[in-house]
């Protein structure tokens, strides 16, 4: 067992994103890299063979924004998030418009789901990438579990060779765990601003490939995407993502 560094500096908590997600609220969705919402959709939809009617789970759905244009497409969304305030949001839109779509208060650490869904998608970190760079293993084979056989997963991650490269004054990148650390402004709703740190892990192609290997998943290829941008091509060093595709064999082998 790998034992932290503790000369290395980490989240200090595992609950540090809810006061940023609670200042955000709905202003989350004026970022630019939100707006490219219908174009990622519409790649999934192709790229993981759905079909209408299927049933989508959701990991870190944040206010909602995949799982709502799912939902329109007329596709069974669950969506989980262990923010109260994006939860709410994304409840409150789903009735607005009458949408197939249910909304859950989860910590994607506690995510207890065994082989419920056609489909999981974890996007934009999705609570994923939020977790430290000790737990994604763990994280990721409860998302993994989730799927039905045959199920298929989009799970996006930022790229440690984007990050490396086009580091910027003020951040600092631990290569023993992967995590990014940068402070950001946040605007509020009302326009108000504040400080906040943000922690994210960072990962290499063949890293998600492994765990999604340990995951007893099926990789299917490893894109280099940007948010609004998702395509099918190589990874790049100028992606500032990684998409992974991979699937749930039909049948699983039997343990020893």
């Amino acid at each position: 067992m790998v034992e932290p560094n503790p000369a290395v500096e980490g989240p200090p908590s595992d609950d540090w994103f809810d006061d940023l997600a609670a200042y955000l609220g709905s202003a989350y969705l004026r970022n630019a890299f939100t707006k490219g919402t219908d174009q990622e959709v519409g790649f999934l939809v192709e790229v993981l063979g759905l079909q209408r009617g299927d049933r989508l789970l959701d990991v870190g759905c944040g206010p909602g924004r995949h799982a709502l244009a799912l939902a329109r497409l007329g596709f069974d969304v669950v969506g989980v998030d262990r923010s109260p305030e994006f939860v709410r949001l994304a409840a409150d839109a789903a009735d607005a418009e009458a949408l197939p779509a249910q909304f859950v208060e989860q910590d994607v650490r506690t995510l207890d789901l065994a082989a419920e869904f056609d489909a999981v998608i974890c996007l934009c970190q999705g609570g994923f990438g939020l977790v430290g760079g000790r737990d994604e293993p763990a994280v990721f084979a409860r998302i993994a579990a989730a799927l039905r056989p045959g199920g298929r997963l989009a799970l996006t991650a930022f790229s440690a060779a984007f990050v490396v490269r086009f580091l910027e004054e003020g951040e600092t990148f631990d290569p023993a765990t992967g995590v990014l650390h940068e402070r950001s402004t946040v605007r509020a709703a009302d326009g108000a601003e504040r400080e906040f740190d943000l922690w994210t892990t960072c990962f290499t192609p063949r890293e998600l490939e492994l765990l999604a290997q340990s995951a007893g998943l099926r990789v299917d290829a490893v894109h280099g995407v940007a948010p609004g941008r998702y395509d099918a091509r190589p990874v790049s060093l100028d992606d500032p993502e990684l998409l992974l595709l991979a699937r749930c064999p039909r049948f699983r082998q039997a343990e020893v």
